[in-house]
């Protein structure tokens, strides 16, 4: 493939002649099957148009991602569901409704034009429409649905800027969309509403607090089984893969979650961790996500990610997959990061470091 085309567009840009060109050229590549990696309101999604199978092959092969793994299908507001999802239960309606434009994907009975490649060969289909306006812009000009995992290689952390996409697909991808950092840095929650209690397949910006506001008593999913090496038949969402979002480093995760002064206990935590590391020997280098609290208990690591305020969770979420990456950049032997608690969006942090860490929590 050719170099990757660059294309600027910010939402303060929709209303401009030059805005309606970028636009038009989006389009043009997802009409003729090629991908656009673009912005939205979680991560850059790397898009093609769903309904054709050979153009989301080209997305599998960008990605290097395996073919057992489905992907989310974006669609824009007002754009009917009716190609695309066989039926719409009460209760994904009314999800749709309090969540949508919004990081909430719904698993649906698919349509019959799906491609299985979309699915897994699996007979539901995740569905969201985006909260971004550059994303909703160009979707409605291709006046398709856009299929649209993370626009990363597999298993790596995922993108939140134009020039993390390059890092991974530069060269493997046909266009790619700069808008800008997104604005949740975390993927959107995933739910199946056909099952009571609605099943969380993956926390994510949505919490698990508002969608019981809306649907009652919901349930986290829990892979059954030991991690193994077999390929699976088809994973029954996106996002439940043991191991994804993981930087080169080995990530070290430190609980917080003990009695007593919670932030002293993690700074002491994490203290003993960057220190054990240091005496594993002269080729460790140790990087750390720290949050402005545990600064001063972490500088005698290699490099310090400053990661945001523990207190704030959206910041640290929108901050977590840039963080890892940075610390990539350095060439950190280890990053060292900790857990932040199980609660709204700590939640959606546990899962991608717990995902991306693959070893036991210290």
């Amino acid at each position: 493939m050719a170099e990757t085309e660059r294309l600027s567009l910010s939402e303060f840009d929709l209303p401009n002649k030059t805005a309606a060109a970028t636009i038009e050229r989006v389009a043009a590549i997802w009409r003729a099957g090629g991908t656009v990696a673009f912005p939205t309101e979680t991560v850059y999604g790397l898009g093609a148009h769903a309904f054709d199978p050979k153009a989301v092959e080209r997305i599998f092969s960008a990605k290097q991602r395996p073919a057992w793994d489905p992907v989310i299908v974006h669609v824009g507001q007002g754009l009917p569901l009716g190609r695309l999802v066989a039926e719409v239960s009460d209760t994904a309606r009314a999800l749709m409704e309090a969540f949508w434009p919004g990081p909430l994907t719904l698993l649906l009975p698919r349509g019959p034009e799906v491609p299985d490649i979309v699915t897994a060969g699996r007979p539901l289909v995740g569905v969201r429409v985006p909260a971004h306006p550059v994303a909703l812009a160009l979707i409605a000009a291709a006046g398709m649905p856009i299929a649209a995992p993370s626009a990363n290689s597999f298993g790596r952390p995922s993108p939140t800027t134009a020039a993390h996409v390059l890092d991974d697909l530069d060269g493997r991808i046909d266009a790619v969309v700069d808008g800008g950092p997104t604005r949740h840095g975390v993927e959107s929650t995933v739910v199946d509403a056909s099952q009571s209690p609605v099943i969380v397949y993956r926390p994510g910006a949505v919490t698990l607090e508002a969608l019981r506001g809306v649907a009652g008593e919901v349930k986290l999913y829990e892979a059954s089984g030991v991690a193994s090496s077999e390929e699976p038949s088809g994973l029954p969402s996106p996002g439940v893969g043991m191991r994804h979002y993981a930087p080169r480093a080995t990530m070290i995760l430190v609980e917080t979650q003990a009695a007593g002064d919670e932030e002293a206990v993690a700074g002491f935590r994490l203290f003993q961790t960057v220190v054990r590391l240091k005496r594993e020997g002269k080729d460790v280098r140790v990087g750390v996500m720290a949050p402005e609290e545990f600064k001063s208990d972490v500088r005698a690591a290699d490099f310090i990610f400053g990661w945001g305020r523990w207190s704030d969770l959206e910041s640290l979420a929108q901050r977590l997959f840039a963080g890892l990456r940075w610390l990539d950049a350095q060439e950190a032997t280890h990053i060292v990061c900790p857990l932040p608690p199980a609660r709204g969006i700590g939640r959606a942090l546990r899962d991608r470091l717990e995902k991306a860490a693959w070893l036991p929590v210290v």
